[in-house]
């Protein structure tokens, strides 16, 4: 069973209405200029571990994570290695998160599977340049592809999704059923929701929040909010009709409280549409973090853990 903590930030209702943007509302940084690495993150592993969870490293030390800066059609975008062996785990933050939100699980993950752990900043958050216009899932999907690929990661990957990152994910798995051994979606965005009916019910209680924005418009997250909302009814309607593939398995954790506490209604449509999209599929698994916001890394970490840990042992 998972266990409920207090959120790390307070969470904007419309974004979470909009259940593809800033759900929790993350700090945003302007893009700086670095070079082909740099090291980051290297938390020791959380007290209670078991054996198997620290064979990754030795006692009183920690995983380097390394800065990788990767070019795509002239933007540049910051990738975070955490160098290990055999497989690949890649974290995908939700909406106005960048690669920072993994932080606390990416030496977990490392000392549970030995694996390479990969985090990354999509365009216009953390230390990945800013891409103006629209926000373009194609554009988000290449980005993630050539990150891969100037790393040469190709083949073994366990892709990990939240919130908004599950339209990439859909997206990128269909395109790159090869290198997936398996992906685990967390509580993130699935095509059974976007109905047009649901969409007309975010574009309605979104309005009041982007047109705010719209009057700070420099600010990094308002930024994004207002990208997301100029292509949101056009690439939600088209992420319906979107399939996952069949030769991906695919585990699903849902929250419990969804990203729509509050509006049972729409908490109910959201549930559903995991069940739907794990109903619709072979190799598909439905996990509920009981008592889980919909910032679930945060709330149930130890549920996430056990997830991944368990995707990339079934796969080898």
């Amino acid at each position: 069973m998972s266990h409920t903590t207090p959120h790390r930030r307070s969470v904007n209702r419309a974004l979470s209405a909009l259940a593809l943007l800033a759900l929790t509302a993350g700090a945003v940084t302007a893009c700086s200029d670095g070079n082909a690495s740099e090291s980051r993150h290297s938390a020791s592993p959380k007290a209670g571990q078991t054996a198997g969870q620290t064979a990754g490293q030795t006692a009183g030390q920690t995983a380097e994570t390394k800065l990788r800066m990767i070019d795509n059609g002239g933007h540049r975008l910051a990738f975070h290695v955490t160098q290990g062996h055999g497989s690949t785990i890649v974290l995908d933050s939700g909406g106005g998160e960048d690669s920072s939100y993994w932080d606390d699980l990416v030496p977990q993950l490392h000392a549970a599977t030995g694996a390479t752990v990969v985090t990354y900043d999509r365009a216009g958050l953390g230390k990945s340049d800013v891409v103006p216009g629209p926000w373009k899932v194609e554009s988000a999907v290449s980005d993630l592809e050539a990150g891969l690929e100037q790393l040469d990661v190709t083949k073994n990957v366990t892709l990990v999704s939240h919130s908004q990152a599950g339209e990439i994910a859909t997206y990128f798995a269909k395109e790159n059923q090869k290198m997936l051994s398996g992906a685990v979606l967390v509580d993130a965005n699935l095509p059974p929701l976007f109905t047009d009916a649901q969409i007309a019910r975010l574009v309605a209680f979104s309005r009041p929040q982007v047109d705010a924005a719209k009057k700070d418009p420099e600010n990094p997250q308002n930024r994004q909010l207002i990208s997301t909302s100029e292509s949101f009814v056009a690439t939600s309607k088209a992420f319906h009709k979107a399939t996952w593939p069949d030769a991906v398995p695919a585990t699903v954790i849902v929250s419990e409280k969804t990203p729509f506490d509050g509006s049972p209604e729409d908490a109910q449509r959201w549930r559903d549409a995991a069940a739907t999209f794990v109903h619709d599929g072979p190799g598909r698994t439905l996990v509920t973090a009981e008592g889980s916001s919909h910032d679930v890394p945060k709330d149930s970490p130890d549920l996430v853990l056990k997830e991944i840990e368990g995707m990339v042992a079934a796969q080898g």
